[in-house]
């Protein structure tokens, strides 16, 4: 009797617990990426880096020089963060004076699109010069409890139609460090280094984390890699923070998230302060120890990234933003600008500036998931769409030996230019052994140059895809199965979809993707999660019916 009343309490006591883990669920997966990280990859206190140092005395002056190479590439900056474009959304935002003057004494591009919506995608386009796709990577690494916590807890508002998870393709996909741009792929770093340079990477990867997929093996010299997910701990006095309660993202981030690095692929430590400072810090301290060689430093900053999480100093110098998530999400891009300034001071310390090519933009557009609605206006949508307002980015550059002061570049331009420009800029031959997507575009940016020719520009996210060729931008979608033909000669931000008034333009456009396409191989990996994204509307702000969206793919 004893024994079967013990059994019974033992199997009420057993049903009561999974009862309970399975009510909380959604909570569990959203903190278990971040206590697999403590246990697998513990962190050491912060170190000094030890970056190499160049020659102490230089065999050339530094006009006689190849040209040093800086890419800053900012993360989700949208086209009206930054003074030079949209003037920081008015009282709302933070002025950008160190990126207005790279646009000032160099070129600013009118029409910079980033490689892709997302970032991996983007980043990979950056690095080789190709459409991504052309080698299988069409999506962004997805953790799969990132996807349970997303397509779980949704924006619950019913005109939201719900998010689509592939749980068995999720099942048999491979581990998230080992989704990424293959080792095979020759990049920006490993091109320029065969001409001498020594190649530096500092910040976010997202490139895939196994040890043939990781800056060391991609051409880089040396890198300092953000392995964590915030920029600062969260309950530091030095910092303010902002938590989004309607936005999953936020909350995964947040449950997950630690502030480490790692250098050369070693054990993981402690950044010495908040992230964006701290990498600039390093930035400066590699400029200084090449200032004898012809250097690349690729500058990937987290900023302005959610979480949105700011130093207490940025938050406090703009006391007349009144509200408190747009403030800390301003004093964010105060402090990426702050970061490119002091980059600029360093490269002028140490009389490099002059011939230095500095490049600054962002990986895509800014979410509509953080709920701030100015920050890609006065273009319709978000990061993971293919509006104008998930692709059109800041895109600014510099080089004082060549490029004239106050430039405009008219024409489009992408990620996928850079690569081909600052390799023919170091003096290097292109590869001839693969298919390049970008164009040079030196020859475009001297005084009385010739125009760029028009060309088409493609980007692809599994079944939602769009070219864009003279003027006119198309985009398809599966999922809703819906096409949107706009005239960006005539209507720049997308306001009037012309797919049923011009059917020519239409099927000529859908000519042009569709041959694109026929050459591209399968992805790497399936996707396993699709997710509604409204183009007009941020994530919180509440839906009706006939709005419009598409589906993100991932």
């Amino acid at each position: 009797m004893k024994l079967r009343k013990v059994l019974g309490i033992t199997v009420a006591v057993l049903a009561a617990g999974a009862a309970l883990i399975y009510l909380n669920r959604l909570t569990l997966l959203q903190y278990s990426l971040g206590w697999y990280n403590a246990i697998m990859f513990p962190r050491d206190e912060n170190r000094p880096v030890p970056w190499q140092q160049g020659p102490a005395q230089a065999a050339q002056p530094p006009a006689q020089r190849p040209p040093n190479i800086v890419v800053i590439l900012a993360d989700d900056m949208g086209f009206n963060d930054v003074t030079t474009y949209g003037g920081g959304h008015g009282a709302q935002g933070a002025p950008t004076p160190a990126i207005d003057a790279i646009a000032r004494d160099g070129v600013r591009f009118e029409r910079g699109y980033a490689g892709s919506a997302v970032c991996t995608v983007s980043r990979a386009a950056l690095m080789t010069g190709r459409y991504p796709w052309r080698f299988g990577v069409q999506f962004t690494p997805t953790p799969g409890a990132f996807a349970a916590v997303v397509g779980g807890l949704g924006s619950g508002d019913p005109n939201a139609p719900p998010s689509i998870i592939d749980r068995e393709r999720a099942r048999k996909a491979k581990g998230f460090d080992d989704l990424g741009m293959p080792a095979s792929e020759q990049t920006l770093a490993e091109l320029v280094r065969a001409q001498g340079y020594h190649t530096v990477h500092i910040g976010k990867w997202h490139l895939g984390q196994s040890t043939d997929m990781r800056p060391n093996n991609q051409g880089f010299d040396e890198s300092l890699n953000m392995e964590g997910l915030l920029y600062w701990r969260k309950n530091a006095p030095d910092v303010v923070n902002s938590m989004q309660d309607f936005d999953p993202i936020d909350k995964f981030l947040w449950g997950n998230g630690r502030e480490s690095v790692s250098f050369n692929g070693g054990k993981q430590f402690k950044p010495a302060k908040y992230l964006t400072d701290y990498f600039t810090d390093e930035a400066v301290n590699v400029i200084r120890a090449n200032r004898n060689r012809p250097f690349l430093l690729y500058l990937a900053h987290w900023g302005i990234h959610s979480p949105l999480q700011a130093t207490k100093e940025d938050y406090d110098a703009l006391p007349q933003i009144t509200d408190h998530r747009r403030r800390v999400y301003a004093a964010m891009v105060r402090s990426v600008d702050r970061s490119v300034g002091r980059v600029m001071a360093a490269l002028r310390e140490q009389g490099l500036a002059d011939n230095t090519i500095v490049i600054f933009t962002s990986d895509n557009g800014a979410p509509g998931y953080i709920g701030i609605p100015e920050v890609n206006q006065p273009y319709r949508g978000w990061k993971i769409t293919l509006f104008e307002g998930g692709l059109r980015v800041p895109y600014v550059a510099q080089w004082p030996a060549r490029i004239p002061a106050g430039s405009r570049y008219p024409a489009p331009v992408s990620n996928i230019d850079i690569l081909p420009t600052v390799v023919a800029a170091a003096g290097g031959p292109l590869p001839t052994d693969r298919t390049l997507d970008g164009v040079n575009l030196l020859p475009f940016l001297a005084k009385d140059a010739p125009a760029q020719a028009a060309r088409p520009l493609f980007w692809v996210d599994g079944h939602y895809r769009t070219v864009q060729d003279q003027g006119w931008k198309l985009i398809v979608s599966g999922r809703p199965a819906k096409s949107w033909l706009f005239n960006l000669n005539t209507d720049p931000t997308e306001r009037n979809n012309l797919a049923a008034s011009e059917p020519q333009q239409a099927a000529r456009l859908r000519s042009l993707l569709d041959a694109h396409m026929a050459k591209m191989p399968p992805p790497l990996w399936e996707p396993f999660l699709e997710g509604p994204v409204f183009i007009d509307k941020t994530l919180d702000q509440k839906k009706a019916p006939g709005d419009e969206y598409t589906y993100w793919v991932n």
